[in-house]
């Protein structure tokens, strides 16, 4: 499907086949940072091959953790998500320290790797200061700083609220805290930091975000427990404790089948089964969205060991109409509004999505990003200042998009390339594996 770097061509046939994708982010850094403040080992399976996953386990090796990789390469008929590895943490355990070394720790390009172990970072006493690249270093942490400051650390940010940050730890009590903005790694720094607090830690989000951080906790033995209270609001408590090192196998990140479920559905013909993928209840929101646009996803359980479920996705080509998210919805398919505004181009009706502004704040402007891209393909779409509307259906042309160095972008205009007239440039395609290595080679494996 590549027609040259930085291009993909429209679709010629059917996408068909058995594939899998890259495991998990999110599970793949909540159980490494976990593993490390653990005592014994931490085996994490099929660990995600993510730049972003990468940087956090380089920052606990800084640290002193001990982190030893064994590569897994897996293979299908089809093709194969790249760099699946077996790591084990050896981690420092209930009275050890995290040791600060003499450089910042530098996380990339990962935000979540920074707020994550900021909240980790926060019970220890010492003093760690963390960078990053420039993408990484515009964006906002004032979020996490927040609550960790009311907990007693000391929090330092450069003006405007983004990094550098740097951390004094040490001496933490527990709060109760109400988030402001549903945000699964601000309660998750919140809950770390939890872990060496004198007292109960309370996290009360305004709806119900990813919960990977509550499930390993409970599997590592801490005292945690959620709450759904009349409001429609969650709240997870947590009481300090030591961590037990367990084995944890990630499943298939579901925000990487994603593109593959976008692309099955717009190309007709298509056929494709997507194995073991995660379907944790928080991260299925853009199947649900699909689904109700008139997506045929048929969703296969599968046995899985750890405490994520895991299936098989078996999606077929559909035609789609529209539909409507609001502020409830987003926390569950943040990550995938971008193609949900590509699959509103080829649905009939008037798509709207509201409630999403957190999408100004993420690797890209996601929102400016996916609207101005999808205009240059023919689009009819706007910004609104907390979403988009999008009308179709409109047949895409062809043309030259920008994915601001921002690889969820890059994969949604890939995805769009396939059903477009003629050839897309994608000026940043090569960020795609920020999240997913190995994502064109699977498209071109899959037709």
């Amino acid at each position: 499907m590549s027609a040259g770097p930085g291009v993909v061509a429209p679709a010629s046939r059917p996408l068909a086949g058995l594939v899998r994708v890259p495991s998990d982010k999110a599970i793949s850094h909540r159980a490494a940072i976990l593993g490390a403040l653990a005592g014994g080992t931490t085996v994490v399976r099929d660990f995600s091959p993510a730049g972003d996953c990468a940087a956090t386990l380089a920052v606990l090796a800084a640290l002193g953790v001990g982190i030893e990789r064994v590569d897994r390469g897996r293979s299908d008929r089809h093709g194969s998500a790249k760099g699946a590895a077996e790591i084990l943490v050896r981690g420092v355990g209930p009275d050890a320290r995290l040791a600060p070394p003499p450089a910042p720790l530098h996380c990339g390009r990962s935000g979540t790797t920074m707020r994550m172990l900021a909240g980790a970072l926060a019970g220890f006493p010492s003093r760690f200061a963390m960078t990053g690249d420039p993408q990484l270093l515009r964006r906002p942490m004032e979020r996490v700083a927040e609550p960790l400051r009311r907990m007693g650390a000391g929090v330092d940010l450069a003006p405007g609220g983004t990094p550098p940050m740097v951390i004094e730890g040490g001496a933490l009590h527990g709060i109760e805290y109400r988030l402001p903005v549903a945000s699964a790694q601000v309660k998750s720094a919140v809950l770390l930091a939890g872990l060496h607090a004198e007292g109960v830690t309370a996290v009360v989000e305004p709806v119900p975000t990813r919960d990977h951080t509550e499930r390993l906790l409970e599997a590592m033995g801490a005292a945690v427990e959620a709450v759904a209270l009349p409001d429609g609001a969650r709240r997870v408590t947590l009481a300090p404790g030591p961590l037990r090192g367990v084995e944890v196998d990630v499943p298939g990140d579901p925000s990487s089948a994603a593109p593959l479920v976008a692309a099955a559905t717009l190309v007709p013909g298509s056929d494709l089964v997507i194995e073991g993928v995660g379907t944790n209840p928080g991260r299925t929101g853009f199947l649900r969205v699909a689904g109700r646009m008139g997506a045929r996803i048929e969703i296969l359980p599968r046995p899985g060991r750890g405490p994520e479920p895991v299936a098989d996705l078996h999606v077929r080509h559909a035609s789609l109409t529209a539909t409507t998210i609001g502020a409830a919805e987003v926390p569950s398919l943040v990550d995938e509004l971008p193609l949900v505004a590509l699959l509103a181009s080829r649905a009939e009706g008037v798509t709207e999505v509201r409630g999403a502004e957190e999408l100004r704040v993420k690797e890209s402007d996601r929102i400016a990003g996916i609207v101005q891209g999808l205009r240059a393909l023919g689009a009819d779409a706007e910004e609104l200042p907390d979403g988009f509307v999008v009308r179709g259906p409109v047949e895409l042309s062809g043309g030259t998009v920008e994915a601001r160095a921002d690889h969820r972008l890059a994969m949604a205009f890939a995805v769009a390339a396939l059903v477009s007239a003629g050839p897309v440039a994608i000026d940043g395609l090569a960020f795609v594996g920020d999240s997913f290595p190995g994502f064109l080679e699977l498209l071109e494996g899959v037709r």
